[in-house]
């Protein structure tokens, strides 16, 4: 009689948890949502208080006045305002100063600030709503060669520039209104020297290296009829089965072409800022620093995108630019094209192993030609 009690109990436990799980993760995803909408909330003040110039204003700069203003718009503010360079009449104190400082406070910082942030509030909100992109076969096990040591060395390094721009570049722009709250006047000023150091001196090795990578993608990266339905299809989430994608996908192409076309303004408008001594006045590092800025905060938004897409968006994708292979399953269904001119040269996992092993120990092993 006991044993059959323990046995019914145990029957049940099955049929139950899956109505535990779905409570749970309904109550899970509803946390989600409640928390993206306090962060949104916080950010829109955020936003506020950036936009507030006047209120910077007087911080920055408490004894300005009206009349000092009229002055300043008639060009008389005397030898004591001037800029220190020899033989230059350029005013330090200036009106075109005061609209650059407007267009950047009043609409590139919250409007960025909405762009990013918003950004992230879609990537989670699709995350828990349409989930993890998984193959729809299963995996063969085979591997295809899609990416050399050195084209992956190439691209983590010029990822890992990226970001730490980004954050650097977030810091100087935002970083006042959390981190100087936060931590107080010495943490907050030691954080922004640091962050300017680190942008000044990045930013340029960051535009070499992306030109280069831009160079070795080209080919692959040039657009075809096909990808006008890739996008039709969403990538694949529109309709019924995978549109049809050579080695670069529609998407892929999309964010190589911004890279290099914002990408390389970005990175031209941020040698103008972070050499001053080729003869360019400041009207021109005014201007060019609102084209960095604004460009830098829509990059930043789009490579969110992309970064989730490459992660944890889809199934199979981050292998292929860790260890340079991919699974058959996933390049047929992701970049079918580029599959059947390269199907022919798929390896098993053993034949892979040895020839990573082959390749560490300097040996002569054939590897696939990486397209």
């Amino acid at each position: 009689m006991t044993s059959m009690t323990i046995t019914t109990t145990t029957s049940q436990v099955p049929s139950q948890a899956p109505w535990l799980r779905a409570f749970f993760q309904r109550c899970w995803r509803v946390g989600i949502l409640l928390l993206l909408v306090v962060a949104s909330l916080g950010m829109s003040q955020l936003a506020v208080a950036q936009a507030d110039t006047d209120r910077e204003m007087v911080t920055a700069a408490p004894g300005i006045s009206a009349d000092q203003w009229r002055q300043v718009r008639s060009g008389e503010t005397g030898p004591n305002y001037r800029d220190s360079r020899f033989d230059s009449n350029y005013n330090l104190i200036n009106s075109s100063g005061e609209t650059w400082r407007q267009i950047r406070n009043r609409w590139v910082s919250p409007f960025g600030l909405i762009t990013v942030g918003g950004m992230i509030a879609v990537i989670a909100l699709f995350y828990f709503i349409v989930g993890r992109k998984h193959l729809d076969e299963p995996r063969t096990g085979r591997k295809l060669f899609r990416w050399s040591l050195l084209m992956r060395s190439l691209h983590w390094t010029v990822a890992t520039l990226f970001i730490t721009l980004a954050l650097t570049g977030l810091n100087l722009l935002f970083g006042k209104f959390v981190f100087r709250t936060l931590f107080g006047d010495a943490v907050w000023a030691w954080m922004i020297s640091a962050s300017k150091v680190l942008h000044n001196y990045l930013g340029p090795v960051f535009g070499i290296l992306l030109v280069v990578l831009l160079l070795k993608l080209l080919k692959d990266n040039i657009p075809k009829k096909h990808d006008l339905q890739w996008f039709k299809m969403g990538g694949g989430l529109v309709g019924k089965g995978h549109p049809d994608a050579g080695f670069a996908n529609g998407g892929e192409k999309a964010w190589y072409w911004l890279l290099a076309t914002a990408g390389l303004v970005v990175v031209a408008s941020g040698f103008v800022l972070d050499f001053p001594n080729y003869g360019q006045g400041r009207d021109t590092m005014q201007w060019a620093n609102i084209i960095h800025a604004v460009g830098a905060l829509g990059l930043t938004a789009v490579a969110l995108g992309h970064i989730y897409i490459g992660t944890v968006g889809t199934e199979g994708s981050l292998e292929g630019m860790t260890t340079g292979y991919v699974d058959e399953t996933w390049a047929k269904e992701h970049h079918n094209l580029w599959y059947e001119e390269v199907k022919d040269q798929a390896l098993s996992e053993e034949e892979v192993a040895a020839q990573k092993a082959g390749s560490s120990s300097g040996g002569d092993v054939s590897a696939t030609k990486p397209s």
